[in-house]
């Protein structure tokens, strides 16, 4: 009997609990798909990096430091090949570019290898740069030729793509004494 009584209070909190989600329209909403995710073109939005990487690579061989400048974020995080360890924010990283362009008396820049890939919000590629050309060592003019690795994370702000976080990278052989490999050959 008191296994009969236990099943009947059991069977009407049951049925209590789906007339409360009935009442409340919770039962429906629980039913209910969730709302589709929006539709994101990744395609585009490769494409669109794509191009800005192109145009990036055209701004450096100009040496327009604003234009180089604008395809980064104003809070951009990166991590370089050279000291300091690491540039906050656009001010600073401007000043590293500056530096580096002011000792080149002739450069050619060159990306290959890009690989990009987006949520729509986010995106993020992987690419190998090579800067060139003359600088200027005191009343020498020497040849330079350095390869980096570089990755970078993009952030759709407003309609445009920035760079929000950059590495930059060269192998090393720990092998031979740790030396780093500047021209990244497979």
């Amino acid at each position: 009997m008191r296994k009969l009584l236990a099943l009947s209070v059991a069977l009407v909190a049951l049925a209590g609990c789906e007339h409360w989600h009935k009442m409340t329209g919770q039962s429906e909403a629980a039913k209910a798909p969730p709302p589709p995710a929006p539709v994101v073109d990744t395609i585009a939005d490769e494409a669109n990096i794509k191009a800005l990487t192109d145009q990036y690579v055209a701004d450096v061989n100009a040496r327009n430091i604003d234009a180089i400048m604008s395809h980064y974020a104003s809070d951009v995080f990166v991590f370089d090949a050279v000291p300091p360890r690491q540039y906050v924010g656009a001010d600073a990283y401007r000043k590293d570019w500056e530096g580096l362009l002011g000792q080149f008396k002739s450069l050619k820049f060159e990306l290959s290898d890009l690989s990009v890939a987006s949520d729509g919000q986010v995106a993020w590629g992987h690419s190998i740069q090579r800067l060139s050309g003359t600088v200027q060592m005191g009343k020498k003019a020497q040849k330079f030729d350095v390869t980096v690795r570089v990755t970078d994370v993009f952030k759709k702000i407003g309609s445009d793509w920035k760079i929000v976080q950059e590495h930059v990278s060269v192998p090393v052989d720990l092998s031979h004494g740790a030396k780093a490999d500047l021209s990244s050959k497979p």
